[in-house]
């Protein structure tokens, strides 16, 4: 039962959990290092344990269950952490609803709807939708370590002088700028991108629910 595929998609599910509890429990920024290294690894385990299950002909039932239940729980697990980290920001806070509300409802469809459900395809465009999820979501959470950075390397500086620095009037020995310019881009480029993966899982979920309700009125 407990295959190397298996293995990977359990740590997926622990490691959402710690996830959680590393934000509740660790300081800044060791919570934000370590939630960004558990979010790409289970990344890659999402990636790698289907390539290998199927690779070696170690597809199974447990692993069929848990996949689905780990990459829900990362996804809405982070979605929660990133709308604290930003303070309830409605930019942050929209597109996170959105893809919350997508996976709770695509689960209680397929749960209700069981073997019906179980032949579709999963198409291009969900997959395209998982990736920019998981893209998103990491550098959103990568932007809370260079936030921190700046503000510790500029902690008590004059800011005029900050402003020189930004500004290349002043040398730069701390990497402000690097630093500063990081942040900027990764908020608003996650941002964006967060805001793209709503946008591609209203799609998918919308695409679901036409092939679901299919199955519901041959039912009545």
């Amino acid at each position: 039962m407990w295959t190397i595929p298996n293995i990977l998609t359990g740590f997926r599910l622990l490691a959402a959990i710690f996830l959680g509890l590393g934000y509740a429990l660790l300081p800044r920024p060791i919570a934000d290092i370590l939630g960004l290294a558990l979010f790409i690894a289970a990344a890659v385990t999402d990636w790698l344990d289907g390539k290998l299950a199927r690779a070696w002909g170690q597809t199974s039932g447990l692993g069929a269950m848990l996949d689905p239940i780990a990459d829900k729980a990362m996804v809405l697990i982070t979605l929660v952490i990133l709308a604290a980290l930003f303070g309830l920001d409605p930019l942050i806070l929209l597109p996170a609803t959105v893809i919350a509300f997508r996976e709770v409802f695509v689960s209680g469809m397929r749960e209700y709807l069981g073997q019906a459900m179980n032949g579709l395809q999963v198409s291009q465009l969900a997959k395209w939708k998982t990736t920019m999820q998981m893209v998103a979501i990491g550098v959103l959470l990568g932007f809370g370590i260079f936030q921190h950075r700046f503000g510790m390397n500029s902690f008590g500086m004059d800011q005029a002088i900050v402003a020189d620095i930004l500004a290349g009037r002043e040398v730069d020995e701390l990497g402000l700028r690097r630093d500063y310019t990081i942040a900027v881009w990764s908020r608003w480029g996650g941002t964006g991108l967060l805001w793209l993966a709503a946008l591609l899982t209203f799609v998918t979920g919308w695409d679901y629910w036409k092939k679901a309700r299919a199955v519901l009125e041959a039912r009545q």
